[in-house]
């Protein structure tokens, strides 16, 4: 039995925590950290470390514990209360990142500008681009605003409600894409799996919020037990989404800690999951996102792709969600903070490629400029974000609800 993955796992943790330290003296977020960690250990510096079965199937745990995390975080009074305004926000922000990345997708990735190895066909691999540039990760946009004093704002609260309607709308993106990935596929069999999901989800996380809240309430002090529980909860839809409904397995783990949130606990378990997943899970998979990135010296047509790739992620969050906004009677001033506050991609676009990568959505030839990307975003977000909150806010009315 070859024991280097015991090496490999050391070097991994210590890599990313180390870069993840220094990143953040340089007011990056760790994440980039774990990222700089996988690129180089990996074959595309020094190689070390090559992606292994192992370090898949962790990853794929890590990945599952990450959304699962999200959906625990996801704040259903929230939404309530911004309401009509968030929702327009946030479907607007999703549509114009979407079509976005398709065009962009559609220029470089016909005539074979950019060599690819997807499985998929060129509109799928298309369109999943824009799938990803949906995504939103407002946790350094919330350490701003934290820090500028602003979180509780029009334009703050707004923000939050937002991002997580916009993370349930990339969800159903995320499913509706990836069960288009099979060789042969039906379009009335794909929408019927994803509505039938949907329908198992909602009677089994409604018996599991009754039974949940009963047991709970019996075991309050035990909290390992409600720890372990809640996982496995996590796990069993992960696993039935994918293998009896063709839906993304990250799917189930969102609406296993949604349902789990709107039990009230959802505060208390996160805590609890956060050690595990900042221990062990989350560095591996952001370091394997890294590993599959086997070339780092970009050709010139790649480098394009990414500063066009890049331009497009920007500028179409500020659009989209600013629209949204001034449509939904923020001011000028408001409806640009709101589009800034909704441009950083981190984690949650991190975790839509990968899936694609390993559903042959998406060609490897693509990981390291999406991969640069979703950094520039990250470090972007904050840096403008201190721009546009830099004059002051002037009275203006109430939003539509």
């Amino acid at each position: 039995m070859d024991y280097k993955f015991l090496l490999d796992i050391a070097l991994i943790l210590l890599s990313t925590k180390f870069l993840g330290l220094l990143t953040e003296r340089f007011y990056m977020p760790q994440v980039v950290g774990a990222l700089l960690a996988g690129l180089i250990l990996g074959p595309s510096m020094l190689n070390f470390i090559q992606e292994t079965d192992f370090i898949k199937l962790t990853a794929e745990v890590g990945v599952c514990l990450l959304m699962f995390g999200a959906g625990l975080e996801t704040d259903i009074q929230e939404i309530k209360k911004c309401g009509k305004a968030a929702t327009i926000i946030a479907l607007i922000g999703v549509l114009v990142p979407l079509l976005g990345g398709l065009g962009v997708m559609y220029i470089f990735n016909r005539s074979s500008m950019i060599a690819t190895d997807a499985t998929s066909t060129a509109f799928l691999e298309n369109i999943f681009v824009g799938v990803i540039l949906t995504a939103t990760s407002v946790s350094i946009t919330v350490e701003t605003l934290r820090e500028l004093g602003k979180l509780n704002t029009r334009s703050g609260s707004a923000i939050l409600a937002a991002a997580v309607i916009d993370d349930i709308l990339g969800i159903i993106c995320l499913t509706i894409i990836c069960s288009f990935a099979g060789e042969s596929v039906s379009i009335i069999t794909v929408l019927l799996k994803i509505a039938g999901f949907f329908v198992f989800a909602f009677v089994v996380c409604y018996v599991m919020y009754k039974l949940y809240v009963v047991w709970f309430e019996k075991h309050k002090r035990r909290l390992r037990r409600h720890t372990i529980t809640a996982f496995v909860f996590c796990l069993i839809l992960s696993f039935c989404a994918e293998h009896f409904f063709g839906v993304a397995d990250i799917t189930g783990a969102y609406i296993a800690g949604v349902a789990i949130a709107a039990t009230g606990r959802g505060e208390v378990l996160h805590k609890k999951f956060d050690i595990a997943s900042y221990l062990y899970f989350s560095p591996i998979f952001f370091a394997s996102i890294g590993l599959k990135v086997t070339q780092l010296v970009l050709q010139p047509i790649v480098i394009l792709f990414m500063v066009v790739l890049t331009v497009v992620a920007v500028l179409s969050k500020i659009v989209g969600c600013g629209l949204g906004a001034k449509f939904c009677g923020y001011s000028g001033e408001e409806s640009l903070q709101i589009g800034t506050g909704m441009i950083s991609r981190g984690e949650v676009a991190l975790i839509v490629m990968s899936k694609g990568v390993a559903l042959g959505l998406l060609g490897t030839a693509f990981i390291a400029p999406i991969v640069l990307t979703v950094v520039i975003t990250t470090i972007v977000t904050p840096i403008l974000l201190k721009i546009v909150y830099r004059s002051r806010s002037h009275a203006n009315p109430e939003p539509s609800q």
